[in-house]
């Protein structure tokens, strides 16, 4: 008879798999089966196969594929054995059970991934008796074992009902096994096959299985499946009592749901909720509020709209939102200027060292405001290199006019919303930066620092900087329209300090707005002082060394920005100043000794060898080499100039990933230059025998700008007449073609360049005289300046 039976798949590579046919009963083939006394073995590695069960197992391990292949090849018989270890991978004779399952390959299958999948039938158990051989595959010589015939007695005609009984009940308490094979489990009428189909799909541990096929008396093997399907089957009460108590939970959050939903309506029908209580308290909040009355009424007509919803509407958040914000936010509501100039002047200079423009600017905004009492805010931008304190002056600002302080970062902005805020009917709108940084203040009159203004982006979304014209501008901000809020709002009394590295970023429009404060970097005399009084506490402080006697004279602190640091601001310095913190920090824990005073020795022995060295500047001593001055974001600069002549056809090279300003400029300079080849007792015949070629070292670094005329020229006419250039000279400015110098900018960073490097004399045009008078006269000590109008004067100064 043949029945249907749940099998679920083990194998010496995976789990299990769903059902398959099988038959039931020993057909007289399988009685009369001859197995021979040595066949190949496969080792499963987390079931146990019985006698008439069929298990489809995919093979993956060599050995084993190897030992199937053959048994498939000859008489289809396998001998099917339990690893002791599941999680040996590569197992030996040791790692066998000694009892097994003869087992008959019925299909053979090659899976797409390069496997095999194989479907066996057990038939016979059988005793391991020797293993013969390991390699290609295990072979064994085994016994096979006789199986008891049905015992006439009560008690296994009991056995075999409890086995029914108990499996019955675990498959209806186990919602992961069809309903189904409790039929099939009541048509199976074969007792050997009842037991070892109950025993293959017991969820026990495999030994427990094993021990199982090991009993070799029939009525015990039953009397021992009994106990582990009792146990599996409180297993199975517990677990779907813990389910049911669960679903007894949620049953019961349903049901408070719906009687909630029940009481609100009840509530709607009276006439009361929080939701009232909340617009109620909104309405006593709005009458204490001081604000236009455009923003009156707005409020009054959101508020009857939302009480005429229901809360559980969309809208419902959105117009909350919206009369949240008009509550919220500062409509006259602003903090009491301190017009104390003496005071604010102090502040200014405790914080901030130097900058005596920008804090004069601070002092006449303040007098005015004094003395008239109400005014439009300038919007004010200080432009400089990093590192200079252009965020922390707003800062200070903010504190010695009693204002508050708030900053917007505005690197990377690329959305136009940002700035104007969204439309309040999309998915989490929000008013734009500017008024969400009022409502966060409480004041309508903050200091707001707009900071890196200068690297706005823009792309499809908008251009932020566009948005910002309206923002910044005098004229136009005390209307400023707020896209969520949509009313105008008020920002003229708002303090707008905008910083920017670099001017030429800043978009035309944009920069006709802002009153432009140039912030130039710091001269070794002040970075000195600025250690002294800001930094050097400030580290101190945050290494733990406030009780600890460290002094670090000015020497020292000369040595560290000369030698380690090559920037106009100070954060480099502030960055090695903490790395001599943490040395001594590491010397006061260990209890080591050292000098309270440190001396220069020590500088190179915290920080290693010297980064920069200025000797390279003071050696220039060869043929077409000047020394140039530049301008960078990050402040002075100084470049060389190289010029090499080579025969040739007179063709004039250049290199060192040059712009087309500098490189227009060595065009000129060569003209001017064979245009006036006489005065300098120049052959004409060299500029068409001479291959020309002007390099600007360093080739990775883009250079370009106005700057390098009369330096360009200096290096070729030192090439052409062999005449060398004056040591300790450097030079800047711009050149025509009639031999005038013109003036450039960036004057006071590029003498601050020279000074560090060491140089001497310094060559510029005359026109920028004014420039350099603005520059602290100590801290250009020992710098001369040679003032000139023609390139006559720059050669004759510059060539020895």
């Amino acid at each position: 008879m043949t029945k249907n039976k749940l099998v679920f798949q083990g194998d010496d590579e995976s789990d299990f798999m769903p059902i398959i046919p099988i038959n039931e009963n020993e057909s007289e083939q399988d009685k009369n089966m001859v197995i021979p006394d040595e066949i190949p073995i496969l080792p499963l590695r987390n079931t146990v196969l019985f006698p008439g069960v069929v298990l489809p197992i995919t093979v993956g391990r060599d050995k084993s594929i190897k030992a199937v292949q053959e048994a498939y090849k000859s008489d289809k018989l396998i001998g099917v054995i339990a690893q002791k270890d599941t999680n040996v991978e590569n197992p030996e004779a040791a790692d066998l059970c000694s009892i097994g399952t003869v087992a008959k390959i019925i299909k053979l299958i090659k899976m797409p991934d390069g496997g095999t999948t194989i479907i066996i039938q057990g038939k016979k158990r059988f005793e391991l008796l020797e293993i013969t051989s390991d390699d290609p595959f295990f072979k064994a010589r085994i016994n096979v074992l006789a199986e008891d015939e049905k015992p006439v007695n009560d008690n296994f005609e009991a056995f075999l009902g409890s086995i029914r009984d108990l499996a019955t009940q675990i498959i209806h308490l186990s919602p992961n096994l069809p309903t189904e094979a409790s039929i099939i489990l009541k048509n199976i009428e074969n007792p050997t096959f009842l037991i070892n189909f109950v025993s293959s799909n017991q969820n026990v541990e495999l030994v427990e299985k094993q021990a199982l096929l090991e009993t070799n008396d029939i009525t015990e093997r039953a009397e021992k499946l009994i106990h582990l399907l009792q146990r599996e089957l409180q297993f199975a009460e517990l677990k779907d009592k813990v389910t049911n108590r669960a679903r007894v939970e949620i049953d019961k959050q349903q049901r408070d749901y719906f009687l909630q939903q029940q009481l609100k309506s009840i509530k709607d029908e009276l006439g009361g909720d929080s939701n009232e209580r909340e617009i109620a308290e909104m309405k006593k909040k709005a009458e204490a509020k001081k604000w236009p009355e455009a923003a009156k009424t707005l409020f009054n007509n959101n508020v009857q709209k939302l009480e005429r919803m229901h809360p559980t509407t969309p809208d419902y958040s959105v117009v909350y939102n919206h009369l949240d914000l008009l509550l919220d936010l500062p409509w006259d509501e602003h903090t009491d200027d301190n017009y104390d100039l003496k005071n604010a002047k102090k502040v200014l200079d405790t914080d901030h060292y130097g900058m005596q423009k920008i804090k004069n600017r601070i002092l006449e905004y303040l007098a005015v405001l004094k003395l008239k009492g109400d005014m439009k805010s300038p919007i004010l931008c200080f432009i400089g290199p990093p590192g200079i304190g252009k965020t922390s002056l707003g800062k200070s600002i903010a504190h010695a006019v009693g204002r508050k302080y708030v900053r917007v970062s505005l690197g990377g902005l690329h959305d136009e919303s940002e700035i104007r805020g969204h439309r309040k009917t999309y998915i989490g709108a929000m008013p734009g930066r500017i008024l969400q940084n009022i409502r966060k203040t409480k004041t309508s009159n903050p200091v707001m620092i707009l900071d890196e203004i200068d690297k706005i982006g823009s792309d499809h979304r908008g251009d932020p900087s566009s948005a910002l014209l309206e923002v910044l501008d005098p004229e136009q901000n005390n209307s400023f329209y707020d896209n969520y809020l949509e009313l105008e709002y008020d920002l003229s009394k708002v303090l707008f300090i905008a910083t920017a590295n670099n001017i030429q970023n800043i978009q035309p429009a944009l920069r006709d707005r802002l009153e432009i404060i140039d912030l130039s970097g710091y001269a070794v005399e002040e970075k000195i002082e600025i250690a002294k009084k800001h930094l050097l506490p400030k580290q101190k402080n945050a290494h733990g060394l406030d009780k600890v006697k460290l002094k670090v004279p000015d020497k020292v602190i000369e040595k560290i920005i000369e030698s380690y640091t090559r920037e106009s601001g100070v954060r480099e310095l502030d960055r090695q100043l903490a790395s001599i913190m943490r040395y001594h920090a590491k010397e006061v824990v260990m209890e080591n000794k050292f000098s309270a005073t440190m001396a220069l020795a020590d500088v190179e022995k915290i920080l290693g060898s010297a980064r920069y060295s200025n000797d390279i500047y003071k050696t220039v001593n060869m043929l077409g080499v000047t020394v140039g001055l530049a301008w960078t974001y990050v402040g002075g600069d100084i470049l060389f100039i190289e010029t090499v002549l080579s025969e040739g056809k007179g063709e004039l090279k250049l290199t060192g990933n040059l712009g087309n300003v500098m490189k227009e400029s060595a065009s000129t300079a060569l003209t001017y230059l064979q245009a006036n080849a006489s005065k300098w007792g120049i052959n004409q015949e060299d500029f068409a025998k001479k291959n020309i070629h002007v390099h600007v070292p360093e080739g990775a670094t883009p250079k370009d700008g106005p700057s390098a005329g009369i330096t360009m020229l200096t290096s070729l006419t030192s090439a052409f007449t062999g005449r060398k250039v004056k040591p300790y000279l450097a030079m800047t400015g711009e050149i025509t073609l009639r031999g005038q110098v013109l003036p450039v900018g960036g004057i006071k960073e590029k003498v601050l360049a020279a000074k560090r490097a060491g140089l001497k004399e310094i060559i510029m045009c005359w026109q920028n005289e004014k420039d350099v008078q603005e520059i602290d006269s100590t801290f250009i000590t020992g710098v001369q300046f040679h003032y000139v109008k023609e390139m006559q004067q720059v050669l004759d100064i510059a060539l020895v």
